[in-house]
């Protein structure tokens, strides 16, 4: 059991990270990534939903009928969703202010709806769980990577503090949505290149 709830959690840090391997739920990672404060609260978020959909889909798979089973898969996660909004409006709301619409639009990111479609319904709870964190934390990383390159070289900042020399006059274009598209590609390819190497150089060593 614990190798098999080990294997499916890193899984979702590398190997099947959602916005950089399957273009899932990327609109939000992009939108919301020109600083890291409101990348890492996405993030959050978005791990707090996919715990409580993949949990409580994987506890009642076995009572619900096929035919029904999105709307209930849909229900559950705006429930997560609701739970989200509220606790940051009460706790975190300048973030809530900066995330605005990202927030409620989790009810439709395609990574959450995902997992509970393609892993969740068909796998014991502990399981699930474990595909929540992995995928969750994946997502995260994922967007604080992107978001640390905008905010560093577009505004010379991280997490607010300055971190570039002062005069620093910062690249704007990075900030922009193309600027977004620009840094997701290059995280991209430098994963892809990553792999590359790591699958050449254990087929060297097996050969």
């Amino acid at each position: 059991m614990a190798d098999s709830m080990v294997k499916v959690f890193t899984r979702g840090l590398w190997k099947e990270v959602a916005p950089l391997r399957f273009a899932l739920g990327i609109c939000p990672a992009l939108a919301v990534s020109t600083n890291v404060e409101s990348a890492i609260g996405m993030g959050m978020a978005v791990l707090f939903v996919l715990l409580l959909s993949n949990g409580l889909v994987s506890a009642i798979r076995n009572v619900v009928p096929d035919k029904v089973r999105i709307a209930v898969f849909i229900s559950i996660i705006a429930t997560g969703v609701v739970i989200v909004e509220l606790v940051m409006q009460a706790y975190f709301y300048p973030l809530f202010l900066v995330l605005g619409i990202w927030i409620p639009l989790i009810v439709v990111n395609c990574l959450v709806l995902g997992r509970a479609e393609a892993f969740a319904r068909k796998n014991p709870v502990h399981l699930s769980l474990a595909d929540a964190v992995g995928m969750g934390l994946g997502f995260t990383l994922s967007l604080v990577v992107i978001s640390s390159i905008r905010e560093v070289f577009g505004n010379g900042t991280w997490l607010g503090m300055n971190v570039m020399p002062e005069g620093y006059p910062g690249f704007d274009y990075l900030l922009m949505p193309a600027g977004a598209f620009l840094v997701f590609g290059l995280v991209l390819a430098a994963m892809n290149l990553i792999s590359a190497t790591l699958e050449k150089n254990n087929i060297q060593k097996v050969g």
